[in-house]
C-alpha cells in the first residue's frame, strides 16, 4: 500500500473539464471504517457527462450551494481489485475484482460503502463499458421505454458508449434497428453489431432519409444528443410513439407521444441484476462490446480522454488505464 496516491478532482465550475480540474495527491488512509472496502482502480469509463458534472449541474441547490462543496471528486464507474475492506463486511474478500459507480473514480484509490460494491468476473475495459453506459441503455429500454418486439427503434449516436447497447439490446429483443452516426468508421461498426439501417450524417439527410424510409414514424427512439437532434427526432416520432431522453434535455412536447427520460442512479436497485444479464450476453457471444482503442494511460491523462471522446472520433467506450503496469500485465495473459 503507498501512502498517498493521485486523484482528479474539480476545483472550479465550468464546462470544461480540463480548466476544472487538477490532480492531486491524497493520503491513503488506514484502517477502513467498519463498512468501507478500500478499492485500487484498474480501468476508468469517460463520459459525456464529465463536463456536466465539472460545471455542478448534478447537484440541487443554488450556484452559491454547489459552490460551497468544492472541491470534489470527479469520475462515475471504474473496475478494479479490492485492496482492503473495514471489520463488518464478511461478503467480499481481497484481491477479488469489483465494479463501482460512484464520485471518486478517477483515482488511482478510492473507499466506497460496501454496498455499493458490484461484483464482476474480470477488471476489464469491457466490463467498464458495460457500467453508465451499458447499465442506462439496459434499464432505459426495459423499465422507461418498456421496449417489447416488432417495433422500429431508432438510436442517435449509435456508435457511442451507450449507443452501441441500445441498438444490439434492441435487435435482441425482435425489433427492426435504425442508427445515427458520422463517419465510415463508426459506420462500419454499426454494421458489424446488425444495425438494419445505419444513416451516416455525413454522407446523408438523417431529416430526409428518415421522411422518405419511415413515413409512419418511429415507435421507439433512445436519443442521447439533444439540441437540433432531439427536435428531428421529435418530429420522426410515430403517433403513440415513445422518445427516451438519455442526459440532461430542458425541452419536452407531447402530442399522443410519451417523452420519458432515465436518471441511471434512481434504478441503482437493478444495477446487478442488469450488469449480471450484459455479461452473460457478452459471454455467450450475443453482445459485443467495442472499446475504443486509442490508449490513455494514468490518472493525469483523464483530461486527454474527456477531450477526445468530445472531439467526435471516438469509436466505442473511451476508457483510462489507471494503472498501467496491472493493464499491461492483462494484456500479456
Amino acid at each position: 500500500m503507498p501512502q498517498n496516491f493521485e486523484k482528479i478532482i474539480v476545483h472550479t465550475l465550468s464546462h470544461n473539464f480540463r480548466s476544472a480540474t487538477s490532480v492531486v495527491w491524497a493520503p491513503l488512509r488506514l484502517p477502513l471504517k467498519p463498512d468501507d472496502v478500500l478499492l485500487k482502480i484498474i480501468y476508468a469509463g469517460v463520459n459525456a457527462s464529465d463536463v456536466n458534472f465539472s460545471s455542478g449541474r448534478y447537484f440541487s441547490g443554488n450556484n452559491k450551494d454547489i459552490v460551497s462543496r468544492l472541491p470534489f471528486d470527479a469520475g462515475f464507474e471504474a473496475v478494479g481489485i479490492i485492496a482492503a475492506i473495514g471489520d463488518s463486511v464478511k461478503h467480499l474478500k481481497v484481491g477479488t475484482p469489483a465494479a463501482i459507480m460512484t464520485y471518486g473514480s478517477y483515482a488511482e484509490f478510492t473507499w466506497v460503502a460496501s454496498k455499493h460494491i458490484l461484483p464482476v468476473a474480470r477488471p476489464d475495459p469491457e466490463v467498464v463499458a458495460m457500467l453508465t453506459s451499458g447499465l442506462t441503455a439496459s434499464i432505459a429500454l426495459e423499465k422507461a421505454a418498456q421496449m417489447e418486439s416488432g417495433k422500429v427503434v431508432l438510436v442517435t449516436a449509435a456508435a457511442g458508449g451507450t449507443g452501441q447497447f441500445a441498438v444490439q439490446l434492441a435487435r435482441l429483443a425482435g425489433n427492426k434497428v435504425v442508427a445515427t452516426c458520422g463517419g465510415k468508421d463508426k459506420a462500419k461498426l454499426l454494421k458489424d453489431l446488425g444495425v438494419d439501417r445505419v444513416i451516416d450524417y455525413k454522407t446523408e439527410n438523417i431529416k430526409t432519409v428518415l421522411k422518405a424510409e419511415f413515413p409512419k414514424g418511429v415507435a421507439i427512439i433512445y436519443e442521447s444528443v439533444g439540441g437540433e437532434m432531439f427536435d428531428l427526432c421529435l418530429n420522426a416520432l410515430a403517433t403513440y410513439g415513445q422518445l427516451l431522453v438519455i442526459g440532461m434535455i430542458s425541452q419536452l412536447l407531447a402530442k399522443s407521444q410519451t417523452v420519458a427520460g432515465c436518471f441511471l442512479a434512481q434504478y441503482d436497485h437493478l444495477w446487478q441484476h442488469h450488469l449480471d444479464k450484459l455479461v452473460r450476453l457478452y459471454n455467450s457471444g450475443k453482445l459485443k462490446v467495442a472499446v475504443d482503442p486509442k490508449p490513455f494511460l494514468g490518472v493525469r491523462s483523464v483530461p486527454n480522454a474527456v477531450d477526445y471522446l468530445h472531439s467526435g472520433e471516438s469509436v466505442g467506450k473511451v476508457v483510462v488505464c489507471i494503472d498501467p503496469k496491472f493493464c499491461q500485465n492483462l494484456a500479456k495473459l
